[in-house]
């Protein structure tokens, strides 16, 4: 009697990994099936996937990949026939295929019970991917034209792993890097860009900046990525290199200059300054190397000769005229400053008119500066001011009922 309870207690304790590896059978079996019903597939292979027996066999991976690849299948047989399939089904199958198969042939190159290493899926996986590959950038595709960004970088990131996988180095259909590898490279930075994911967007551009394919692109989104990821190190590195290799791009250039501008490194400032207006000549450059000398070197002299020069280039450029204007404002006000602490009355007044000479020197240059830009504020200030300090009552009553407006 104790020896059939216990037999029995056997066969009970057997049943659960028994019904698992049936489920595995049978999930298989339905898939290959000519009207395959995936669902009950995926719900067979879903338990012994979890079952403690069986979790652990190539063959059940294989099984879950192998039902995801004969979905995908299905659905691109429509295709083929001209038949309208469905995009979700048919890319969220594929999408399912790659991370079972990985899986099984991690179990199936393991050793058996004898040591040794006899693979039973491996074959079939293989040419299995390889057949797929092309398909993964048609569902980046789809995904990425969804706005899908994350599925859209999944499945474009495995169009590449396949290439860059050891299992295809002696397939050179699938493991060749030609143009069409690199712009799958390049669109699975751009999706990850897009998902605000900066970490594997820099990965993806920083592994193409050796290879010769829209290098100005890749450059320039490298720079977006480091300065989004405030890592001003790799930002200012990356806008050097780029400067070097597109000396005729303004981007690498004018983004140096606003920097060093900014972080009061002016000589580096007035390089890059000097490198763009060798490049190309603009009011805009020289304005700004003005204020380099104006106000980060302290050179009023260096600071009018680039306004003027600017002015040579677009007289009616207000930014230089205002400029100029100031220049010599603040130059006077200096001098009338100097003026207001001298006690003996010739002193003063000679320093006074000292100060009214520059004031009216600035005083055209803010007059035609307010004509190209009638809503400026600081123009209006400015002439208030001269027109203070000139005893020009008219002007003054004029401009100042003009800011209060």
């Amino acid at each position: 009697m104790k020896r059939l309870l216990l037999a029995v207690a056997v066969c009970m304790a057997a049943t659960p990994s028994f019904a698992q590896t049936k489920s595995v059978k049978t999930a298989l079996s339905i898939s290959k099936s000519e009207k395959a019903n995936f669902d009950e597939a995926r719900t067979l292979i879903k338990g012994a996937l979890e079952n403690a027996e069986t979790k652990d066999q190539a063959k059940t991976w294989y099984t879950a990949g192998f039902i995801e690849n004969q979905q995908f299948d299905a659905e691109r047989l429509k295709q083929v026939l001209g038949q309208k399939p469905n995009d979700i089904v048919m890319y969220t199958a594929l999408g399912e295929i790659m991370p079972y198969f990985k899986k099984a042939l991690e179990l199936d190159a393991l050793p058996n019970a004898k040591g040794k290493v006899k693979p039973k899926f491996t074959k079939d996986i293989k040419s299995i991917i390889a057949a797929n590959h092309v398909y993964y950038i048609n569902g980046g595709a789809y995904y990425f034209d969804q706005k899908d960004y994350k599925k859209a970088y999944s499945l474009f990131k495995e169009f590449t792993d396949i290439s860059e996988s050891d299992l295809f180095a002696d397939n050179e259909a699938v493991s060749k890097k030609d143009s069409t590898y690199l712009q799958i490279k390049f669109y699975s930075a751009i999706a990850a860009t897009q998902m605000g994911e900066s970490k594997l967007a820099i990965e993806g551009y920083e592994a193409l900046k050796p290879h010769d394919y829209r290098t100005n692109d890749i450059y320039q989104y490298l720079c977006f990525e480091y300065e989004k990821a405030k890592d001003t190190v790799n930002f200012v590195r990356t806008l050097e290199e780029g400067a070097i290799k597109f000396p005729k791009e303004e981007y690498y250039v004018t983004s140096l200059i606003n920097i060093y501008i900014y972080s009061n490194q002016n000589e580096k400032a007035l390089k890059y300054i000097n490198e763009a207006l060798a490049q190309k000549p603009s009011a805009q450059l020289y304005d700004v190397m003005g204020r380099v000398y104006e106000n980060g070197l302290k050179n009023n002299e260096k600071a009018l000769e680039c306004f003027n020069k600017a002015l040579e280039l677009d007289p009616a450029y207000s930014e230089s005229l205002g400029n100029l204007g100031r220049v010599f404002y603040n130059e006077g006000a200096h001098k009338l400053e100097e003026a207001n602490a001298i006690s003996d009355n010739t002193q003063y007044q000679a320093a006074l008119a000292e100060a009214k000479v520059l004031f009216e020197k600035a005083r055209p240059y803010f007059e035609k500066a307010l004509k190209v830009k009638p809503d400026e504020r600081e123009y209006m200030v400015g002439l208030r001011g001269i027109y203070y300090n000139l005893d020009m009552g008219p002007e003054f009553e004029a401009i100042e009922a003009k800011l209060n407006n």
